[in-house]
């Protein structure tokens, strides 16, 4: 229960990097599934995005064209946003440098939970409202993991981790010759093949759980994960205003 609680504090080992790999990818996966329910799209990765700029910008089809320039911005702001606040609380000494941009992407799915049906709304790039939260959503979060993880962990795709997988796969069945050097030998990282089918296993089944929590509940599906993100991120924003409160009682007891 310690290490739960401390899944987002400030001070990163492997294992509290993997378990929080593995929700937030069962995370994504969720919400990617979910999203694409609502606006046959999926939001947790933009390389479908990319390829839809460029074939549309040589079809001519200037609406899907600003559809993707929309996802494209939305993304990088996204992660852009989690970059800001993730320095900007280092620079001020927060413990909470992880867990801000967490509390926002939790703020962001609370919001989706609870009016997404509302934010069917078109917007100047010809897409809903809801492409563009949910890609910024998903920028943000893929941001802060590869900040926490010093770009180890990805969790809002999957690509990398599936080419990872076959890479050590490759490494596990390759047969070494009895007779060569001990040190030239080629062997599997095991401990990172059981972290990616763990990110990738998450993954499909936050998918599954998400597309059958839309088709049965609707939007408010979501407010489950926002609020297990929000209990993540609470520890180290408490830990960061009991400091901030201390200091301003004892400057005013000076």
């Amino acid at each position: 229960m310690r290490r739960f609680r401390h899944l987002t504090s400030q001070h990163r080992t492997a294992s509290t990097n993997r378990l929080l790999g593995g929700i937030l990818a069962f995370n994504a996966g969720a919400v990617n599934a979910g999203g694409f329910l609502v606006v046959a799209m999926y939001t947790s990765h933009m390389t479908g995005f990319a390829s839809l700029l460029a074939d549309n910008l040589v079809l001519g089809n200037m609406r899907l064209v600003l559809g993707a320039i929309g996802a494209l911005l939305a993304f990088t702001c996204g992660a852009a946003f989690t970059a800001i606040q993730v320095n900007w609380a280092r620079q001020h000494g927060l413990r909470s440098e992880y867990a801000l941009p967490l509390l926002v992407e939790a703020l962001l799915l609370l919001l989706f939970g609870l009016i997404g049906a509302t934010l069917n709304r078109q917007t100047p790039f010809a897409v809903p409202l809801t492409v563009l939260v949910l890609s910024f959503t998903m920028g943000l979060q893929n941001a802060l993991v590869s900040k926490i993880s010093s770009s180890q962990i990805r969790t809002t795709h999957m690509t990398g981790i599936v080419t990872d997988i076959g890479i050590e796969l490759g490494k596990l069945l390759y047969w070494n010759r009895t007779a060569s050097p001990f040190e030239s030998r080629v062997r599997a990282n095991r401990i990172k093949l059981r972290l990616l089918g763990t990110l990738l296993g998450a993954f499909i089944g936050g998918g599954i759980v998400g597309a059958a929590g839309f088709k049965h509940v609707g939007f408010v599906w979501v407010i489950p994960l926002a609020l297990l993100l929000l209990g993540l991120c609470l520890p180290p924003l408490y830990s960061d205003l009991v400091r901030t409160i201390r200091r301003k009682t004892a400057r005013q007891s000076t």
